[in-house]
């Protein structure tokens, strides 16, 4: 099989619920596979390991990178990992939700700010983003002009901040001064709903912290 001179971007959606602090409510995911017809990575593999690896279809996955600690995000990353035999990196400040849902059991790698992974032959970039969690990570794949931004910014502003762990100062500083700086053609690439850009979002950030005090 021939390789993309590009790596592709594919997009699962999946479905369950999230839980913290006592509540549960529905929600739908975004699981985003990054690579050409040989190998991948996995970014929040949610919900539905089967239909995750149905559409990674036979690819090597080179790994499995959480944007945060969340249960939506990581309740299914260790059948996941069992079924894609690939390594689970999550931010090491986000290593206590994990463990609430495994107890005793660890992520394979904790990833830091600027650490970097290649598939394809392009380069995804770690961007530590703390606020919706403590631990919150975006990749920023610069070669595509795309960002995976998980749970820290959305078509419409920030991530949530109402729960435990987190914090709305944090999420606007980490947005202002790590997401808003990159080229504002950057494609935004969510843990939940439709896609947006840097330049899309940027003139409303003043908007946001008016409306979150």
């Amino acid at each position: 099989m021939s390789t993309h001179s590009n790596p592709a971007i594919e997009r699962v959606v999946t479905s369950g619920t999230f839980s913290l602090d006592g509540g549960t409510w529905d929600v739908d995911n975004n699981v985003w596979i990054i690579g050409d017809d040989t190998e991948c990575i996995v970014i929040d593999p949610a919900h539905n390991p089967a239909a995750i690896m149905d559409a990674v279809n036979g690819r090597t996955v080179t790994a499995i990178l959480l944007t945060h600690g969340h249960d939506d995000h990581i309740r299914y990353a260790g059948e996941f990992r069992e079924l894609a035999k690939a390594p689970v990196f999550l931010h090491k400040d986000d290593w206590m939700l994990w463990h609430d849902v495994f107890p005793g059991v660890d992520p394979d790698n904790s990833i830091s700010d600027g650490d970097t992974f290649t598939v394809a032959g392009a380069t995804l970039e770690a961007i530590h983003t703390p606020g919706h969690s403590p631990g919150s990570v975006s990749f920023h794949l610069s070669g595509e002009g795309t960002l995976f931004s998980g749970d820290t910014l959305f078509q419409g502003g920030p991530g949530a901040t109402g729960r435990s762990y987190s914090d709305f100062p944090t999420i606007i500083e980490s947005i202002r001064t790590k997401l808003l700086t990159l080229p504002e053609h950057t494609v935004v690439r969510t843990g939940h709903g439709d896609s947006t850009t840097i330049g899309a979002e940027k003139p409303q950030l003043d908007e946001w912290i008016a409306r979150g005090h």
